[in-house]
């Protein structure tokens, strides 16, 4: 999904219905029942992920760098659409859910009094940039990224992980 699809999923509620039914019907998503453990064992692996980039060579392995933070915000996002009974199979399925289930448009001062229970534009343009990253990473022939794109990425990846270990925390 790039940024112009994301936008307008979450102006329009009702083609994001339609996108989630989709998928359901599809059967790349899923409605579950709830298994903390499971849950749990998302959000174990996103950190899992977290630790293995952190013990390899930024300059010789940036391409597994962006990879494992891409899979550590996924697993992360899996652990959140899980703790509200969806179970996905696809990458965009799993952003659908992520902007119905944990998305608010509310304007930025109420925002920010909520914040840690509800995922914000910025977080959801993050697992869009970071997928885009992670398919670059994969798919080209490239294997050097720039040493302070890689460094940031990490950094927003943490904190994208963080953030949502404090929403399941609080939910």
């Amino acid at each position: 999904m790039d940024e112009r699809k994301l936008n307008l999923f979450i102006k329009k509620k009702d083609l994001l219905d339609k996108k989630i039914n989709f998928y359901l019907d599809k059967k790349v998503l899923s409605k579950q029942r709830i298994v903390v453990g499971e849950v749990e064992g998302h959000l174990e692996k996103a950190q899992h992920n977290l630790n293995f980039i952190s013990g390899i060579s930024k300059k010789e392995y940036s391409d597994w760098i962006i990879t494992g933070c891409y899979y550590a915000v996924y697993h992360a996002a899996l652990s959140l659409i899980l703790s509200r009974g969806y179970s996905s199979k696809n990458h965009d399925a799993t952003l659908c859910v992520l902007i119905k289930e944990f998305f608010s448009d509310l304007e930025k001062d109420e925002i920010k009094m909520i914040n840690e229970l509800f995922l914000d534009k910025e977080d959801l343009n993050f697992y869009v940039l970071s997928k885009k990253k992670r398919e670059e990473a994969s798919y080209s022939g490239k294997l050097y990224f720039d040493e302070k794109d890689v460094g940031a990425l990490i950094r927003k990846t943490r904190m994208f992980v963080d953030k949502i270990g404090g929403i399941l925390n609080e939910g």
